[in-house]
């Protein structure tokens, strides 16, 4: 098992699973659904699943280019930790177990659940053919708080589409980012990347954009809910962790995108998260 946690890199769940978390209780507080552990778990196992599923075939495809970079040389398959067949069993066994929870969540969960795991497979490939795999990853992120509202209401909602396209930017900003440190290696072995393709300077200039982007949809909401303080505080909170991986990330000093790759984006939706939540309890 800590094999597989290593191969999925388990800990960076913290990134989507927040936001998860957001639109479950989203549709609790604004409908007159009640809250459930058995659909919470479900949701949680779709979350997890999902996840494991996507981050474990992108290993599996990539085995044979990890091991030519000597960045990811040291990861599971290409270290001979787990071989290609396993990860690959354990992409299909999470794909199931990904499809029975949505089948016992609801039945627009059940028909959407095809349409998740392709989006979320499919991101694999995109480094192959456009430098807008970025884009795709931020996609298969994004799905979470909208299908965690689906999951309790069954119905799609204007608010958790904005924090799917918080997700979507979000993630798609700073995976621009941690591209950075492969820019050589992906020119040099015909992959595709923003860095590869637009030069690190302005992939930056892009992964601003997108953030900027992302603090505008968490803003969004406001408009369509009713919100107090803490809520502000999150998106405030939010957005001053943007702009601070921002300012220890240049294309000349790449020593700490490790901080705000993982560190800086995991506090960034676990604080907004709480914030959200505390607002709508005090209520």
């Amino acid at each position: 098992m800590k094999k597989y946690m290593s191969l999925v890199l388990f800990a960076h769940s913290i990134f989507a699973l927040p936001f998860a978390i957001i639109g479950f209780f989203l549709a609790i507080h604004t409908t007159d659904y009640q809250f459930e552990w058995k659909l919470f778990l479900l949701m949680l196992v779709c979350m997890v699943t999902a996840r494991n599923a996507a981050m474990a075939f992108n290993r599996y495809l990539d085995r044979d280019i990890d091991a030519l970079n000597p960045r990811t040389a040291v990861r599971d398959i290409p270290a001979g930790r787990i071989s290609p067949k396993q990860a690959l069993l354990f992409t299909i066994i999470n794909c199931i177990v990904f499809m029975v929870a949505c089948y016992f969540i609801n039945f627009m969960c059940f028909v959407l659940s095809p349409i998740a795991l392709f989006v979320i497979l499919f991101y694999s490939y995109m480094k192959r053919i456009s430098p807008l795999c970025h884009i795709v990853l931020g996609v298969g992120l994004g799905l979470a708080p909208v299908g965690a509202y689906l999951a309790v209401t069954g119905e799609f909602n204007i608010v958790p589409i904005f924090y799917g396209l918080a997700v979507l930017t979000w993630v798609s900003g700073f995976d621009i980012i941690y591209a950075l440190q492969d820019e050589e290696f992906d020119k040099a072995n015909g992959l595709n990347s923003i860095p590869a393709n637009f030069g690190g300077k302005t992939a930056l200039r892009i992964s601003e954009v997108l953030h900027v982007l992302s603090f505008i949809f968490v803003l969004l909401p406001v408009l369509y809910m009713p919100v107090g303080t803490l809520y502000y505080l999150g998106v405030a909170f939010y957005a001053a962790l943007l702009i601070y991986q921002h300012r220890i990330v240049s294309p000349t000093d790449l020593s700490r995108v490790d901080r705000a790759f993982m560190t800086t984006n995991g506090i960034a939706s676990v604080v907004f998260a709480v914030f959200y939540l505390l607002d709508i309890w005090i209520k």
